[in-house]
């Protein structure tokens, strides 16, 4: 199996390449509004790195939300615009599986900053869903923490969470949801409530 897989749904950018058991995996911690300067140069050096082109990719990847409503649209553009051109399909992965699958052996809840004091939130048990997602509160993070959940992010957020690693979790997540692929048409944004620019406009 060949695929590159890419997450620019936070401040920070991930793109990993992998090529039949080996990935190449490389991250950016802070690149906010840089994801679209820096992309295209950062998958050609996976590939590089990994050995491989695009044209050998079985399909291609990206996280599809919650988070930055710009560096999503750039990432799922980015990756349909390889799919179409290599004719090939996409697979859709979420920020909390990215999140969630760096502790699949516990109880975890993988948290998105959601601004206005909330979190986008959902809980993972065995690498499957068993609280689905949300936008929450403050209050409710932490009763969720109190009956056993184990928070996680990738970013700091305005709760006290252990930090995953999204590079690694997005190859874990590719690798589990790899069956899931579909027509690129399909890739769509995963977002939980509206834009800043749309609120402001109502």
């Amino acid at each position: 199996m060949k695929f590159l897989a890419i997450d620019t749904s936070g401040k920070y950018l991930s793109v990993v390449a992998y090529n039949e058991g080996k990935a190449e995996k490389l991250f950016l911690d802070d690149c906010a509004m840089k994801h679209s300067v820096v992309l295209m140069d950062k998958i050609g050096e996976a590939f590089s790195r990994a050995h491989m082109s695009a044209r050998e990719c079985d399909f291609f990847a990206a996280t599809v939300g919650p988070g930055s409503f710009t560096g999503i649209r750039i990432g799922i553009s980015a990756v349909k615009g390889l799919c179409f051109a290599c004719d090939v399909p996409a697979l859709a992965v979420t920020s909390f599986d990215c999140i969630a699958y760096n502790e699949e052996k516990q109880k975890t809840l993988a948290l998105v900053d959601a601004g206005r004091g909330e979190l986008y939130a959902c809980g993972y048990q065995g690498g499957e869903i068993i609280l689905p997602p949300a936008i929450l509160p403050l209050s409710r993070v932490k009763e969720l923490v109190s009956e056993g959940f184990l928070p996680l992010s990738a970013e700091e957020i305005s709760f006290d969470c252990k930090r995953a690693d999204p590079a690694e979790g997005l190859l874990s997540a590719v690798l589990k949801k790899a069956g899931n692929i579909a027509p690129a048409s399909e890739l769509k944004a995963f977002y939980m409530r509206r834009s800043s620019a749309e609120e402001n406009r109502r």
